[in-house]
């Protein structure tokens, strides 16, 4: 077969490629990680008593919105970074957001407060569970998002698993945020955002082997 020939059997009935792939299999799996990691939770902590009062109710809205907040961004550009080049069109300050208004609210609550109550409304009383629990539940996530970026072709390693790590913090994050009732915004910001933050570099640290392709 001359090459000529070749090239255009090769070139016959050719299809656009489907664009949306790699973000389906994202959110799916981002979705998924979020369903898988509400079951751990349960099974494993359970929720909190107190969820049919107002006040839980109001502060288990600002760690959700914190943490959707992070998970919904961190996957819009978990989605770029999978395709070639995707790391151009990320923004840190987008992305540090979050952080930055939870931090804010929580200067002004401590601005607010007595010196003698800053200890507990920074540590509260399960700061060590939170510190262990958000990563561990994190697992999950993160080992779906990473599949699901493994079927694409990140170029940035570091990145996309920082990222993947970033979603699978906030995706556990908003898990344990029904079971944890140290409700201050000190510890919000602290031991939730630290967390993902973790998350996050365990991520950059893990991405290069687990997406090499």
């Amino acid at each position: 077969m001359k090459t000529d020939d070749l090239v255009a059997l090769l070139s016959t009935n050719l299809e656009p490629a489907d664009r949306n792939v790699v973000v389906r299999a994202v959110y799916m799996a981002v979705a998924g990680g979020a369903v898988a990691t509400l079951a751990i939770a349960f099974a494993g902590l359970g929720f909190r008593p107190d969820l049919t009062t107002g006040r839980a109710l109001i502060y288990l809205a600002i760690k959700l919105a914190f943490a959707i907040g992070v998970v919904g961004l961190a996957t819009i550009y978990l989605t770029r970074l999978a395709r070639p080049g995707g790391e151009r069109r990320t923004s840190r300050f987008l992305i540090a957001a979050p952080f930055l208004i939870i931090v804010a609210l929580a200067a002004v609550s401590l601005g607010f407060a007595p010196q003698a109550h800053w200890e507990q409304m920074i540590a509260g009383d399960q700061w060590l569970e939170c510190l262990l629990s958000i990563p561990i539940i994190a697992i999950v996530p993160f080992a779906v998002s990473i599949w699901a970026v493994r079927k694409a072709a990140p170029t940035n390693l570091v990145r996309a698993g920082a990222f993947a790590g970033l979603v699978a913090g906030g995706v556990s994050a908003m898990a344990y945020a029904l079971h944890c009732t140290d409700d201050s915004l000190p510890f919000i910001a602290l031991w939730y955002g630290g967390t993902i933050v973790l998350c996050t570099l365990a991520g950059a640290a893990l991405g290069p082997r687990l997406l090499r392709w």
